[in-house]
């Protein structure tokens, strides 16, 4: 998967992805802590968060490899992923 043009499409996809399922896990985790009512949001969240963040994390490391960047270019985009770090 060296062609740029699918690295691209792909990086995009699975950035997307990421973000969604973030945001997935922030909503079952308000759920679970202010109202209390359930653990469901987090208990389904959680473990799609996880899996498509270590896809997040192979792509950016394959478009590091395919567009040519740096080290620290592959290190902010996979700190761009870990939100409360660029808070």
């Amino acid at each position: 998967m060296n062609d740029p043009a699918r690295v691209r499409t792909w990086f995009r996809i699975v950035a997307f992805a990421e973000a969604c399922s973030w945001l997935g896990l922030l909503i079952g985790m308000y759920i679970k802590y202010v109202p209390e009512t359930t653990e469901a949001g987090v208990q389904i969240f959680g473990p799609i968060h996880g899996t498509i963040f270590i896809a997040y994390l192979l792509v950016t490391l394959t478009a590091r490899n395919a567009f040519g960047w740096s080290l620290l270019m592959a290190a902010r985009l996979v700190e761009a992923g870990v939100p409360l770090v660029t808070v």
